[in-house]
């Protein structure tokens, strides 16, 4: 009776997948195309928000799989599983939009430095302050943040600020030679990194103590691992389809609302990090504040150490160009973050204070961005 029980549960918790599937197959055959092709505001509004919407289930169905597959691979394998499935989904949308959008030079930076803002700032800063308020200090492994931080700083320099002040080319941009030493700088030391993360030193990323216990979600879940992983996947390739619809609307919507050019891209990051912000929140309100650093910081260094090597790629071989630097009000608010961020995972443990200091470099973000 119970295994009976827990088919039912997984064919309604698989229902979105209809969904998602339903609508990538409309598009892919341009059912809709008339839709999303549409001039008037109305029109391209609503396809823009039935876009972003199923683009959300879908991404919070993979990281629920991934979720899954973290706990029982366990620390640090767990949340680099689900790291790397959101990173995925940024890395296809990110392309998608590049290649099938209106020509955005500047696309990939705005993406890649909302969602270090996002997540350094927003996230962080939200974890932080909910779970200082629960818990009052919360302990985490200090050898693992540092390991994050040291591949994050160098590789945001690099990629977000270096850019503004080559004199190679001209504008925030990198010459050839530039952008393959970039490339290969960030897969190797992200490489490196994972090594150090699964291999050399997977105690770093461990908590020293125990806090509360997740909710198991595979307590009597009559799938298997290979299973969760082939879902997974279902949900993840129909992103692919329906980035490549969402980049017109969203531009068309910006350009009638008179918002900023960098809208796409925000939008691009908050819809990548939802699903994972709210993994973060909800181990550091039970005070698994290991598990919040891992999947925060771990966002944050895979976006720097395999979004900007993709996106060059694609800029090389399809001839566009890539802008990578950021203005000096974007370069002198990201240096403060970095520079918070080393300040505030320097001790081994949180509370409100840091918390609440990081999000108010989120709000003067926000604030910087639309004003």
């Amino acid at each position: 009776m119970s295994a009976r029980r827990g088919w039912v549960d997984v064919l309604k918790a698989e229902a979105p997948l209809s969904i998602v599937l339903a609508t990538a197959v409309l598009f892919w055959f341009d059912v809709a195309d008339w839709f999303a092709d549409s001039t008037a505001l109305a029109a391209t509004t609503v396809v823009a928000a039935w876009l972003f919407l199923v683009i959300l289930i879908a991404t919070f169905s993979v990281v629920r799989h991934a979720d899954v597959l973290a706990e029982r691979l366990g620390e640090p394998l767990g949340t680099l599983v689900l790291t790397l499935s959101v990173i995925t989904i940024e890395v296809l949308m990110v392309s998608a939009v590049m290649l099938t959008g209106v020509e955005n030079p500047d696309l990939a930076r705005d993406t890649m430095y909302s969602v270090v803002m996002i997540v350094l700032n927003g996230l962080v800063g939200l974890s932080l302050l909910c779970g200082g308020l629960r818990h009052r200090e919360q302990e985490y492994n200090l050898q693992g943040a540092n390991a994050f931080l040291a591949l994050i700083v160098p590789l945001t320099v690099l990629s977000l600020i270096l850019p503004t002040y080559t004199r190679t080319t001209p504008g925030p941009t990198l010459s050839g030679v530039q952008e393959f030493f970039l490339m290969a700088a960030s897969v190797g030391l992200y490489g490196v990194f994972l090594a150090v993360e699964t291999v050399r030193h997977r105690q770093y990323f461990t908590a020293t103590t125990h806090g509360t216990a997740l909710p198991e979600h595979h307590e009597e879940d009559p799938l298997s691992s290979a299973a969760h992983s082939a879902l997974l996947v279902a949900y993840l390739l129909p992103v692919v389809v329906l980035s490549e619809q969402i980049a017109v609307p969203l531009e068309r919507v910006a350009i009638h609302v008179g918002a900023p050019d960098a809208l796409t891209g925000m939008l691009v990051a908050f819809l990548i990090l939802a699903p994972e912000g709210l993994a973060a929140l909800r181990a550091a309100l039970a005070n698994q504040m290991q598990r919040a650093v891992n999947v925060s910081l771990g966002s944050a260094a895979s976006t720097i150490g395999l979004t900007v090597p993709a996106v060059l790629a694609i800029g090389l071989w399809t001839g566009k160009k890539v802008s990578l630097g950021l203005d000096g009000d974007e370069s002198a608010l990201l240096m403060l973050t970095l520079l918070v961020s080393v300040i505030t995972f320097s001790s081994g443990r949180t509370n409100v204070l840091q918390g609440a200091v990081h999000l108010v470099l989120f709000l003067a973000y926000l604030v910087f961005f639309f004003d």
